[in-house]
């Protein structure tokens, strides 16, 4: 009954939808048939006099204005391409047991099967039409018979495309991926109906006749051209959006009510892998892809990291203690042929979604596996950190307060302690320098005003070293790779992870750095990777404890008396020169 109810919803709100269409065609129509009324009238005799001959010059022009515009409109919204999701294709050869078990589900559901599945680098999962012609070759065209063979072909409705996250694949167990895309599949049902299919093909269309018409054209008469036929489109999308919205939650309504009549008791237990599938990605990226992408090495198991992490996860957490024991099950990836090549597949769209990779691997642009990450990454991130810290010292140049210790040269934490701590040297500005350039990685309006004036100086001077750096032929910078090839996600990344770190981070950041170098290059550190936290250091086979009190207790008072403490309980020697890059 409820399913009945939301299809009727979600039809009677296509309908309206069309009826939109049906209007604005009207309306488009109606200054050419006043005209054609007038002209007839004329030339038959039945309307004579000079007031309607003024009405057919003035209505005539602009009748065929009107008709110029509606044309162009038309044209747009047919030929502008819709918006179609940056994804991972499966063909069928390569998962043949993933296809069985959707189509399996489509006819205990009694809808179409999806045309094709594809993967998201992300935990979420929907239909996506990709019947436009721009997606790719058109239908298949198909006869009834042979006497029909004179008949226009009649064109065989295509399914949309079933998009999964890949992260499902990797943790969820069969039982449970099939509870998840059962609301999913369900949805082809209202797919297939011929006034949804048309009320989202014209909503669609308007969508990308607006994107198209917003993009920079050149000179003015082309500009003023699209201005007006993106007004027209914007004045129609807005006259059916509130229709649209209602009659995709009509269809959501309707799949989710008939998806209940499969695998209704593991779709609990698979809600909740959902979620913390979804907690188990978000750290992941976060936390561990984010600095190997910073460092231009892209993680290649991505998804097989998101196991590990859940599996960190549920061995630290008592209420997760249950879900370790579904690893004995069998996982959703096993419907893979080669999960290995998909989960490379799916981390590069991930890199390029994210950060703003390129598309494809570069020698500045490398994958990393997890066994090399602690030295690829975590080792080489600190020591281009530190690095860049003694850089910035160099250029400032402060000369010693009275009464102060000179900071000793050469890249050793010594060096850094003492010029944090010390006080302004003569001539040195008591406040920061004024705000370098915007940096994607840093932020550049901070407050700054609870640090030392020597904190503040460093914490500008590495932002605009930063900015420098991001000034350059960046690994991560939009289009860098063949603009063709990135399709519709021209503006990367897409769907940017963290905000702008802010100098005080920045840093902290830095100071932590060197502190991990000089652990590592005196005490016998080594640098590891904790799947929930990200990169780690190891002193006598422990990780090491947090710093962050210590270093800002130096950032914002000048104090290093507690990061001293703490070097010397774990033998790390300050005044040696570490090893940078």
């Amino acid at each position: 009954m409820g399913a009945h109810a939301g299809g009727q919803s979600a039809r009677s709100r296509a309908l309206a939808v069309l009826r939109v269409r049906s209007r604005a065609l009207a309306v488009a129509l109606l200054p050419a048939a006043v005209a054609v009324i007038l002209l007839v009238g004329g030339s038959t005799g039945h309307l004579p006099g000079t007031g309607w001959d003024v009405a057919r010059r003035l209505v005539t022009p602009a009748a065929v204005l009107v008709l110029l515009l509606a044309a162009g409109v038309a044209l747009v919204v047919a030929r502008a391409r819709p918006a179609m999701s940056p994804t991972v294709p499966i063909a069928e050869e390569a998962a043949p047991d993933l296809y069985r078990m959707v189509r399996d589900l489509a006819d205990r559901l009694d809808v179409p099967a999806p045309s094709a599945i594809a993967l998201t680098p992300d935990c979420d999962s929907w239909l996506e039409d990709r019947t436009h012609p721009a997606h790719g070759p058109p239908p298949a065209e198909k006869y009834d018979d042979i006497a029909g063979a004179g008949r226009p072909p009649r064109r065989t409705p295509v399914p949309p495309v079933l998009v999964i996250g890949s992260p499902f694949l990797w943790w969820m167990r069969v039982g449970e991926l099939r509870a998840v895309l059962a609301p999913v599949v369900a949805g082809t049902g209202p797919s297939a109906h011929p006034d949804i299919a048309a009320a989202r093909r014209f909503v669609q269309g308007l969508d990308a006749a607006v994107a198209v018409t917003s993009a920079p054209h050149r000179g003015p008469v082309v500009r003023w051209v699209f201005a007006t036929v993106g007004r027209v489109a914007r004045l129609l999308l807005r006259g059916c959006r509130i229709h649209a919205a209602e009659m995709e939650r009509g269809v959501a309504a309707a799949a989710a009510e008939r998806a209940q009549a499969v695998d209704y008791g593991l779709r609990i237990v698979a809600q909740e892998q959902v979620g913390l599938a979804y907690a188990g990605w978000d750290r992941l990226l976060t936390r561990v892809a984010l600095p190997a992408w910073r460092m231009g090495r892209w993680p290649s198991r991505l998804n097989a990291g998101v196991v590990a992490a859940l599996t960190e996860l549920s061995r630290r957490d008592r209420l997760a203690e249950g879900f370790a024991s579904r690893l004995g099950e069998r996982p959703a990836c096993d419907l893979l042929e080669e999960p290995g090549a998909v989960d490379q597949a799916a981390s590069l769209l991930a890199a390029r979604l994210f950060h703003g990779g390129p598309a494809e691997t570069r020698p500045e642009w490398a994958p990393v596996h997890w066994g090399g990450y602690a030295e690829e990454v975590v080792d080489r991130k600190w020591r281009t950190d530190a690095a860049r810290l003694h850089r910035v010292l160099d250029a400032l140049q402060a000369p010693p307060a009275p009464g102060d210790t000179p900071a000793p040269d050469g890249p050793t934490l010594t060096r850094v302690l003492t010029h944090l701590a010390a006080r302004p040297g003569p001539g040195e500005p008591l406040a920061p320098p004024p705000a370098p350039p915007p940096c994607p990685l840093a932020g550049d309006d901070e407050d700054l005003s609870g640090t030392t004036a020597r904190s503040a100086a460093l914490a500008a001077r590495l932002t605009a070293e930063l900015a420098r750096e991001e000034a350059g032929p960046a690994i991560a910078a939009p289009g860098a790779a063949d603009p063709a090839s990135h399709r519709d996600d021209r503006a990367l990344p897409l769907f940017p992870l963290q905000p702008a770190r802010t100098g005080r981070e920045l840093l902290a950041d830095h100071i932590t750095a060197m502190v991990c170098c000089a652990a590592m290059d005196t005490a016998g550190a080594t640098p590891s990777l904790d799947w929930l936290d990200g990169p780690a250091l190891v002193l006598g086979g422990v990780r090491a404890a947090d710093l962050s009190r210590q270093v800002l207790a130096l950032i914002e008072d000048g104090d290093p008396s507690a990061l001293r403490g703490w070097l010397t309980e774990h033998g790390i020697r300050a005044e040696k020169p570490v090893r940078l890059v």
